[in-house]
């Protein structure tokens, strides 16, 4: 690939004509999905004012619009008790789940599919007017198109956030109590997914402002239609016009790197059947499945074949979502970890992250709510309504017992030149382009999936150019390219925790395969991997072993 040669930067707007505006709230949540929803309403509902701030359309964020199966447990009418439901999902995770945040996430999700059936969601496909229905029934306070650049933090607590609107010449600042993230998960923008535009947004701006994260070594499988790989509508249209439902337990171990394996072994395509047929490969080695699980099955001991699957596929018996049914392609969600397995790390089980008033729910909190491999249809949707509505409610408390901090002058000014950098630039590079090359650099097969030290390694110094090099010179003419050129920044970083991530666990288990440490260790791997930024600025690294609680 030839090096892209710096570029004068010709802004079509005045970079010195952007207004500022201020705002002031008790509760501030970011990002407009299912959790950002549930997070404004009940924090609303707890007493706080409430400001929603979302970088898309609230009802529309996200991955909330492709989530068509909501999980839905309710304990007097299962075959299970929620006790054995835990243990049968951490038998599935290999012991990578936080035990409390899966029992949490089934005990509430009845309670928040019934107020999502009162909204309406279940009577079309399309979620923005439900979703918006309880929002403008209490009258909340809500921005949509603001892309949020910048959580702010003064005397080891949170005291806001600050970013741009995407449609007018307008800086915005937020002084908030306290401030709930649900911004989401991300990857690095590959073709052929439906929620391919999340950037990891929030993690890497509450890593900046010192929060521990979580989860970058693993990885989601999701994978597309190896016809017209990118024609994202054309292989995934079903899933759009489909109705949302409900969806019974039915333990799985699914969406790790099985596919990627035999592909690595095979070549491809490779074709993904229907569960519980029977259909894994013969290729040799590969990721480990629990016993039980060997065909996408449950643990043994979990009943019959109805008993263990609950209520049918939300797609049908047999079937699997568009997109998944025929000759695939791996890398549609490249940069994606498995759901509620990255984000933020907590402190406790009310979704607190390490920074003080700072709160986070659906994938943008490290719950490892369901661990480091897909074990439930419709836990993702339940566990991000669960955990907003519990995020809402603790950080609207947290809000009554403190005050409003001020932002200093001085860092405002920072934060402001931060944000408008790229359109000031005289000279520099594109966001698509750097982008470009960093799905270069990460996405290939025997880089982010089939992995290897010698192939991090190298992966690792490209990456480590980009962030040196590219990102201060990362340049902006317009509004769109300003947003481009923040959401590269931030995916830049998650690339580099990746990798080291991915580097420093010298084993394999659910979703992260090493082909030079192919089996577990349990002896110094029952461990959950955080990141954060150390005294010198630098990323840094430290174990935090299963069953135990951040500090």
């Amino acid at each position: 690939m030839l090096e892209q040669k710096q570029e004068v930067n010709r802004p079509v707007i005045d970079p010195d004509g952007f207004v500022e505006m201020e705002h002031e709230t008790d509760v501030l949540v970011i990002g407009g999905g299912v959790a950002g929803v549930f997070a404004s309403v009940k924090a609303h509902d707890a007493g706080a004012k409430v400001l929603l701030v979302a970088k898309g359309g609230v009802g529309t964020s996200g991955q909330t619009p492709f989530a068509k199966g909501v999980f839905s447990f309710d304990e007097k009418s299962s075959k299970i008790s929620l006790d054995e439901f835990t243990k049968q999902v951490s038998y599935s995770a290999l012991g990578t789940n936080n035990a409390v945040y899966t029992k949490q996430m089934a005990e509430h999700s009845k309670a928040r599919v019934d107020e999502l059936k009162a909204w309406g969601y279940f009577d079309q496909a399309l979620c923005r007017d439900p979703l918006q229905k309880p929002i403008k029934e209490r009258e909340i306070a809500m921005l949509e198109r603001i892309s949020i650049t910048h959580l702010i933090k003064e005397n080891g607590k949170i005291a806001g956030a600050a970013g741009f609107s995407l449609d007018t010449q307008t800086l915005h600042l937020f002084r908030a109590k306290s401030v709930i993230l649900c911004t989401g998960a991300g990857g690095f923008k590959p073709n052929g997914f439906p929620i391919c535009d999340l950037t990891h947004d929030g993690t890497v701006m509450a890593y900046n402002i010192g929060a521990k994260v979580t989860g970058k070594e693993w990885n989601d499988g999701h994978s597309g239609s190896a016809k017209n790989a990118a024609a994202t509508f054309d292989g995934w249209h079903g899933m759009f016009e489909q109705i949302p439902s409900t969806t019974g337990v039915g333990i799985r171990h699914d969406l790790g790197v099985d596919l990627n394996y035999q592909a690595y072994e095979n070549g491809g395509p490779v074709s993904m059947g229907p569960p519980h047929a029977g259909n894994r490969s013969t290729t040799k080695g590969g990721p480990y499945r629990p016993k039980g699980l060997i065909d996408q099955g449950p643990p043994p001991g979990s009943g019959d074949k109805e008993d263990r699957r609950g209520s049918p596929p939300p797609h049908g018996e047999g079937k699997l979502p568009p997109g998944m049914n025929m000759a695939s392609v791996g890398g549609a969600s490249a940069g994606l970890s498995i759901h509620k397995s990255e984000g933020l790390v907590p402190i406790n089980d009310q979704c607190e992250s390490t920074i003080k008033g700072l709160y986070a729910a659906g994938d943008a909190l490290g719950s490892y709510m369901a661990g480091a491999i897909y074990t439930q249809i419709g836990s993702s949707m339940a566990g991000s309504s669960v955990q907003g509505a519990i995020a809402g409610e603790a950080a609207a408390k947290y809000a009554t017992d403190t005050t409003l901090s001020t932002i200093s002058k001085e860092k405002q000014k920072h934060i402001k030149e931060e944000i408008l950098a790229p359109l000031n630039r005289k000279k520099g590079y594109s966001p698509a382009w750097v982008t470009q090359t960093l799905q270069g650099i990460m996405i290939p097969n025997f880089v982010l999936y089939i992995k290897k030290e010698r192939m991090l390694q190298g992966a690792l110094s490209y990456v480590e150019e980009l962030r040196d090099h590219h990102l201060p010179m990362l340049k902006a003419s317009d509004m769109h390219e300003l947003r481009l050129a923040h959401e590269t920044i931030n995916m830049v970083i998650s690339a580099e925790m990746k990798l080291k991530a991915s580097l420093m666990r010298k084993e394999s288990r659910c979703s992260h395969y090493r082909t030079d440490y192919p089996e577990m260790d349990k002896e110094n791997w029952e461990a959950w991997i955080n990141i954060y930024k150390g005294a010198d600025g630098q990323m840094a690294f430290e174990k935090q072993p299963f069953g135990t609680w951040a500090t």
